[in-house]
Formats: structure tokens, C-alpha cells, sequence
């Protein structure tokens, strides 16, 4: 199927939920391979096993026509956890509007008992606030902001949806009561790591009693192109010297402005 120019495939996996990396979760659920969003800097797709959608991120998305039946099936069976939703691309982008796929796999995700952490860039997570208000004891809802400039990540974040709809759904959700949280990233060298621009996000933190968490951007093999299209050369960036300090600055001015605001912000990955 074709729609707005994207190819969206169906697919059959073998399996919904797989063992989390990440701290503080057991499972991830990724409903789709591959993002609309197509952001320049993701390196989400290093981590693709299908050929297709890794090599036209962004314009080929594989939809995982089964996964709720699977879900359904290992929900029973596995020891309860939290649940990342989703870990490598969005589950709530514009197919979803759609397939409401992620909806009933967060559904029988709560209804069982698990413990359910959304990250998204899409205010399409407001349809599902009615499910997740019943289990405010087992959700959080994360959006990731880059920056509240609308024009800085243009062309970059190709087709995300405008920092001011994610922070308008931001707020809608935290007026609930329900955990919410803020992941600023990345951070990037000479774009938007500008202290006076992350203070803004801050403050946006502070309003919604959200946690901040922060993280770099990460050097992939295929970003180079990413980088030449900012201005950015990958060679300076990856010198240790230079990155190592300028890493230093950037995050003690953070942590300085979340101290002064009363915002607890933490770095995204310790190691």
C-alpha cells in the first residue's frame, strides 16, 4: 500500500515484545519497523534488520499486521514488566491513525498487569488518553523535544510533527496526573545545543512536572550525510578533545538551569 508517498508493507513476525537494552525496562513492542517521522539524525536504523525500510528510512514502513494476536499469546505467558512503547521508531506515528495497532497493544498491555512507557514525537497519543487515565499506576508518557525553535530542526526532523504540538499534548497529559517526561536529544554540536534554547524545554519541564532526561548525539556508521547537511564536519565531532569539552559545558549548563528551576533532569544512559 502507498499513501502520501510512503509504501507501507504488512509483514508477519514471530514475535510482539523482545528483551529491553534499555535501564529501567524489561520489554520493548515496536509495532512498525522503520519511521515516518524521518529524522536525519536516527540511527534507529543501524539497528533494522529488514533491508527495505533500513536502506529508505522513512519512506517505507513495515507494518507488523500480527502483533496483537502475538501479544495477546505472550502476555499470558511471560513474567510482568514495564514495557517500552516504542524503543526504536515511533508507535504512534500517522498509520496508526489507522491501524490503531499501538492503542489495543497498550490495551492488552494494561489489562494484563504491565507496566506501559511511551516515547513519542506525536500528539496522535491523545486518542488513546482514555485507556491510559484508567491505569495512571502503571503509565508514563514521554515526548522527545530537540528544540521549541520550529524553523531550527527544519529539514532535519523531516516530517515530526512542530515542537508546539508535542508540547500542547505534553500538557494535556500531565493535567491528568499522569507521569510524564521530557527527552531532550539529541543534542547536537552547533544546532541546538544553545543553553538559552534548552532553558526554554526547561521550562516546559517545570510547567508539566515532567523529569528531563537528556542525551548526544550519537556518531553511526550513514550519518555523514546528516552531518554535512547541518555544516557539521564528523571528523571534529568525533575528536575527543573538543567533543569531551564541549559534552562538559553543555551538560553542567542543564544541570545548573534544572537545580535553579527545581526540575530533576538526569542523562538518558549512563554508560
Amino acid at each position: 500500500m502507498v499513501k502520501g508517498g510512503i509504501k507501507y508493507v504488512f509483514v508477519h513476525v514471530s514475535s510482539a515484545l523482545s528483551k529491553s537494552g534499555l535501564p529501567d525496562l524489561d520489554y520493548a513492542l515496536n509495532p512498525y519497523v522503520g519511521c515516518y517521522h524521518k529524522c536525519r539524525y536516527c540511527y534507529a536504523r543501524s539497528y533494522c534488520r529488514y533491508e527495505e525500510p533500513r536502506t529508505r528510512w522513512g519512506d517505507v514502513i513495515y507494518v507488523k499486521g500480527n502483533v496483537v494476536n502475538l501479544l495477546r499469546s505472550e502476555v499470558r505467558r511471560l513474567r510482568v514488566g514495564a514495557v517500552g512503547v516504542s524503543t526504536v521508531t515511533d508507535p504512534y506515528q500517522p498509520i496508526d491513525a489507522l491501524t490503531g495497532i499501538t492503542r489495543r497493544c497498550i490495551d492488552l498491555l494494561l489489562k494484563s498487569g504491565f507496566r506501559v512507557v511511551i516515547q513519542t514525537k506525536s500528539p496522535l497519543v491523545l486518542r488513546d488518553l482514555d485507556i491510559l487515565k484508567l491505569r495512571p499506576d502503571l503509565v508514563e508518557v514521554g515526548f522527545t523535544v530537540t528544540t521549541l525553535d520550529e524553523h531550527l530542526m527544519k529539514g532535519v526532523e523531516v516530517r515530526a510533527p512542530p515542537p508546539s504540538a508535542r508540547v500542547n499534548a505534553l500538557r494535556r497529559i500531565a493535567e491528568t496526573g499522569l507521569r510524564t517526561w521530557i527527552f531532550l536529544g539529541p543534542i547536537i554540536p552547533g544546532l541546538n545545543d544553545d543553553l538559552r534554547g534548552i532553558k526554554e524545554i526547561i521550562d516546559v519541564a517545570q510547567e508539566t512536572n515532567s523529569t528531563l532526561y537528556y542525551d548526544w548525539l550519537r556518531f553511526r556508521d550513514g550519518l555523514e550525510v546528516f552531518f554535512r547537511s547541518v555544516g557539521l564536519d564528523p571528523i571534529h565531532y568525533v575528536r575527543r578533545g573538543s567533543y569531551s569539552e564541549w559534552r562538559r559545558v553543555v551538560e553542567e549548563g542543564i544541570t545548573r538551569i534544572c537545580k535553579d528551576k527545581g526540575v530533576v533532569c538526569k542523562p538518558a544512559f549512563t554508560s
